[in-house]
């Protein structure tokens, strides 16, 4: 359940640090409040419009400024991106947006941020050899440059209505939707128990892991293992090693009980979806993937649940 406006039909609160050019003196006259930022005084009775599905969402298009630019890894930039003072994006834990470029191409990221942490968004952009806008990204972008996104996009998001404890795989920059839906579980105070694995190649190449690390110390229901495939002697590196979706396997060798939440390569995904069905037990249907494919001057991305899907749009 996603909501962060309503109006409260009963009881006592204080509207925190809502703005006033987003919820102005007359809608706060009438009763309506941002969740995401009133504190209740008393027992409340709230009158919300719930999203719980992709139809509950429109897709819009919006101008958006670069509010900051944080080299997190050699090859991976996070791009924060504010909108103008009176819009929001809604959008499901896990979705991405396209960045629509003046030649009329789309690059697509997923969002890092919660939904309820929607002042700004955050995008994770790994520098890819030869990319155009990647390329960009690096040598050139500027904090307050303008760019326009389209979105929420996708259909991989965090299905709320489930009870089932949920792994979560990431490979490389495949990071910020599961650290969007971590965060939203963990503001939404979830009964759901997670597993979060992360894995890269080096240990630069978990350049949030300080963050991933706090979870389980935020909420005893989560377990983070960070994962190496091919440390080198200057990692000092005393944890797992190997193939991401390998480590989670030797920990949890039945999934029957399981959703699963991938993101990363084709081949990891490819991987992890033989593996959990055929050896694990994971029920298809519980199997919710979101893979890139990068190239030259373009990222696909195989958006799924359930199933790859190759008729997806580009990813960039």
């Amino acid at each position: 359940m996603l909501f962060r406006s309503g109006k409260v039909l009963a009881g006592n609160f204080t509207h925190g640090k809502a703005r006033l050019e987003v919820l102005n003196e007359e809608e706060r006259q009438l009763g309506f409040a941002l969740f995401c930022c009133a504190q209740a005084r008393s027992d409340l009775c709230i009158e919300s419009r719930e999203i719980r599905s992709l139809t509950d969402i429109p897709v819009r298009t919006l101008p958006a400024r670069v509010h900051r630019l944080t080299r997190a890894a050699p090859d991976v930039m996070i791009i924060e991106l504010k909108l103008p003072a009176n819009e929001r994006l809604q959008f499901l834990a896990g979705q991405y947006v396209d960045i629509l470029l003046k030649d009329g191409r789309r690059r697509a990221f997923s969002l890092a941020n919660a939904p309820h942490d929607d002042e700004l968004l955050q995008l994770h952009v790994r520098r890819v050899a030869g990319g155009r806008f990647t390329g960009h990204v690096f040598n050139a972008m500027q904090e307050r440059d303008l760019l326009r996104l389209r979105g929420p996009q996708g259909t991989f998001f965090q299905r709320e209505e489930s009870m089932k404890p949920m792994l979560l795989i990431a490979g490389g920059t495949g990071f910020a939707p599961i650290k969007s839906i971590v965060e939203h579980a963990l503001a939404e105070s979830s009964e759901r128990t997670m597993h979060v694995y992360w894995g890269g190649r080096t240990r630069v190449d978990l350049y949030l892991l300080d963050l991933a690390a706090q979870w389980p110390f935020l909420c005893k229901r989560v377990r983070f293992t960070p994962v190496l495939s091919d440390p080198t002697c200057d990692d000092d590196w005393s944890g797992r090693t190997g193939l991401v979706h390998r480590a989670a396997i030797n920990d949890h060798p039945d999934l029957s009980a399981y959703q699963a939440y991938v993101c990363g390569s084709p081949a990891m995904v490819a991987a992890a979806r033989e593996d959990f069905v055929l050896h694990c037990g994971l029920p298809p249907d519980e199997f919710f993937a979101d893979s890139f494919d990068f190239a030259a001057d373009t990222r696909v991305a195989i958006d799924t649940a359930q199933h790859l899907n190759p008729q997806a749009a580009p990813h960039a």
